[in-house]
This record gives structure tokens, C-alpha cells and sequence, in this order.
């Protein structure tokens, strides 16, 4: 099977599962709008199917180290992903909002299946040596993703509605569900984590990120960052509106955005051992705060310069966060670790969509001030956590001398 399960087969799907997470966000803020009809119902809608994900991702992350199969398991939480979004779709024409609300938390906890699901199970398919190199094609592919998913969001929503781009989203993640179902199997491994239950990985694989001075501020920047991110997604629409003429423009800007990450990771990738990955982590969320204080401008070509900065803090941030919890997670609590930083950036973006939605009803501009200070408390908050014993108690580690 790992002969027959090349690397290019992995990329495959996960790009796949992720150019539909990033649709599905901007497809449902519009369809939202559609037929909803308001800001604080589209925001609630998001922020729903995304903060939920707190719960779901730590539980998916260590059923994925226990299982012997993990590709099985993982195309199952793709297709109830994939059908969440259908009921969702389904609900806002028919249902009370407050029970498509309830559809889409519940869709919510597989969520970060479509993210850290799939880098968690990279060292099964590109071991040693290829792992750097695997590593930053894997980011790359949130980058093509992040490229795709808004655009096509954007202009299915222009030429068929808004609701066909939820539909179009789904169909995508759908089609990644082979690659994920014929992910190697980890006999060795699954029969190791058997010894030990659900909740004791859990608690372990939380100590070991509180644990890590590295890997904690890594996290909490991560998180803290993507709060500002979730604002600026909701401020995307209205500043299409605005400034370009239609809430569907604001939605392509994300692909802007991901041309901008998708270059700056590619630069990253080539001199990658140039810079601490710890370092550009704190760097890129000074360059997200910067970009989202020049979108408060109603002005189409600083907007579109605000983007575009914003997708070069984003991109090498992914790729930089990644090789820190590749270096410091242990191989057999790894898919927790991907997927509980997962589901707590999943979360932090959660937040910033739900503060986001009723601020931007009273002031853009302000709500855009406030992501550029909750991204520029992301490079402080890193400094919180001091080094300690634990980093050379990690550095005696087997997995750290491997890596």
C-alpha cells in the first residue's frame, strides 16, 4: 500500500478537501446574506460551523493515532462534513435559523479534518529526509486552495447563486474522499496507542503542547492571529460592497490574498533553514495587522494592496507552524497535536467572525481597526510564555534528535 499511495496522491486530496473548507466559508457568509438577509445572521452561520471544532478536533486527533486505518476514518468525517453543509443549505430556505444554526456546530466538530486531518498523516506517507520537502508542498496546497476556494466561491455565487457555491464546495470535498480512504495503514503504531484510552491521549497530548515552550507560543500566536482573521473574512463581503461593487468581489479578494501567501511559502520553501520557523511566525502576524489597517481605507487599490499583504503573513506563517509541530510533537500523539491546533485556530477564527458580525453592522472601518490590534497582540502574546526546564528535558527526546 505505501508504494501504491504516492505523496502526489496525498496532495491530490487534500487539496481537494481544502479548496472546499475554503469555499464553503465565503459560499456560506453569501448564502447567508441570500437568504438570511443579514450580517449577524451570516456571521452567527459562520462562526457556528467553525467553533465547534474546539470539541471536535482533539477527539478526531486522537482517534487518528489509534487508528489503524486513519484514512478510514478520516473520509468518513469528509463525508459528514461534505453532507453537513448540504443540510445547512437546506435549512436556511426551510428551517427556524436557530436549528440550521444547531446543523452547523454539529457540522463543525469534523471540521479540522479538512486541515490538520491530513498533515498529521504526512510522516505516514513521506518519511526522513522527504519530510521537510513534503512538509512545505503541503502548505502550498492551503495556499492553492485558499487561491481556488474563494474564487470559485465568488464567481459560482456571480452566475448561479449563492447557494449553488455551498453545493459546489460540498461536491469538492466529496472528491477528495478516495485519496483519504486509501491513506497507508499504522499496524505498529495502532497497536501500541491501544494500551492507553481516549482520554489519557487527550490529557497527554495537551500537556505536551502546554508543555513545549515552543510549540505553546506557536500555538497561542497561531490562534490569537487567526481571531483577526476571522474579522477580516466578514469585513471581505461588506468592503466588496463598498469599495468594488458586490459583496461576491469581496469574497475573490481572498484569492488575492492566497496568490500572495502561495508566493511568499514558494520563497520560503527555498531558503527555508535561513530563518527560525518560530521567527517568521511572530513576524507574519505584524505584517496581518498592517494589512488589515490599510483595508479600513475605501480606496479599490489599497484594498487590494491590504490583501495581498495579508496573504504574505498568512502563507509562510502555515509553513512555519507546521515544521514547529513537526519538530516538537511525538510520533504517536502527532494527529492530536495537528488536529487540536487545528480546531483552536478553527476556533480563535470562530470568535473573530461572531465579534465581527454585529461591530461591522455599526462600523466597518472599526472592526477592521480592531483585527489589526487583535493581530498585533498575536506577536505579543508569544512572549508570555517564557522557556523553561522542559525545552532541554525535549532536546534529550529521541523524536527531537530525529528530527
Amino acid at each position: 500500500m505505501r508504494m501504491r499511495y504516492s505523496l502526489g496522491s496525498h496532495l491530490a486530496g487534500a487539496t481537494a478537501a481544502r479548496t472546499g473548507d475554503e469555499m464553503s466559508g465565503p459560499a456560506l457568509l453569501l448564502a447567508g446574506l441570500a437568504l438570511a438577509g443579514a450580517t449577524v445572521e451570516a456571521s452567527a452561520l459562520l462562526a457556528g460551523i467553525t467553533i465547534s471544532a474546539a470539541v471536535g478536533g482533539p477527539v478526531l486527533g486522537a482517534l487518528l493515532d489509534r487508528a489503524r486505518r486513519p484514512g478510514n476514518l478520516l473520509a468518513g468525517a469528509l463525508a459528514l462534513y461534505a453532507a453537513g453543509l448540504g443540510a445547512i443549505l437546506v435549512g436556511l430556505d426551510r428551517l427556524p435559523f436557530a436549528v440550521t444554526l444547531l446543523i452547523a456546530v454539529s457540522t463543525g466538530l469534523v471540521g479540522p479534518a479538512l486541515s490538520g486531518g491530513w498533515s498529521a498523516r504526512l510522516p505516514d506517507v513521506a518519511r526522513g529526509d522527504r519530510l521537510p520537502r513534503a512538509n512545505a508542498l503541503d502548505a502550498m496546497t492551503f495556499g492553492v486552495a485558499g487561491l481556488a476556494g474563494p474564487a470559485l466561491a465568488g464567481g459560482v455565487a456571480e452566475l448561479l447563486g449563492a447557494p449553488a457555491a455551498v453545493v459546489v464546495s460540498a461536491v469538492l470535498i466529496v472528491s477528495a474522499l478516495p485519496f483519504a480512504w486509501l491513506l497507508p495503514a499504522r499496524p505498529a503504531l495502532a497497536r501500541r496507542t491501544r494500551t492507553t484510552s481516549v482520554f489519557s491521549d487527550l490529557v497527554a497530548g495537551m500537556r505536551v503542547i502546554a508543555g513545549r515552550p515552543a510549540l505553546a507560543r506557536a500555538t497561542v500566536t497561531s490562534v490569537v492571529s487567526c481571531v483577526a482573521q476571522g474579522m477580516l473574512m466578514v469585513c471581505l463581503p461588506l468592503l466588496g460592497e463598498r469599495v468594488l461593487g458586490g459583496a461576491g468581489r469581496g469574497a475573490v479578494l481572498l484569492s488575492c490574498a492566497a496568490v500572495s501567501a502561495l508566493v511568499a511559502t514558494a520563497v520560503l520553501a527555498r531558503f527555508a533553514r535561513s530563518v527560525p520557523p518560530d521567527t517568521i511566525i511572530r513576524a507574519s502576524v505584524l505584517v496581518q495587522a498592517a494589512a488589515s489597517a490599510l483595508a479600513a481605507w475605501d480606496r479599490p487599490v489599497v484594498l487590494v494592496v491590504a490583501v495581498l499583504l495579508a496573504g504574505i503573513g498568512e502563507g509562510p506563517q502555515l509553513a512555519a507552524l507546521f515544521a514547529v509541530r513537526h519538530r516538537e510533537a511525538p510520533e504517536h500523539l502527532r494527529g492530536q497535536i495537528f488536529s487540536t491546533g487545528a480546531s483552536l485556530k478553527i476556533s480563535g477564527f470562530a470568535l473573530g467572525a461572531v465579534v465581527a458580525g454585529p461591530v461591522a453592522a455599526r462600523s466597518l472601518p472599526g472592526t477592521l481597526a480592531l483585527a489589526a490590534s487583535v493581530a498585533a497582540l498575536a506577536a505579543l502574546a508569544c512572549f508570555a510564555i517564557p522557556d523553561s526546564s522542559v525545552r532541554n528535558r525535549d532536546r534529550k527526546s529521541p523524536h527531537r534528535q530525529a528530527s
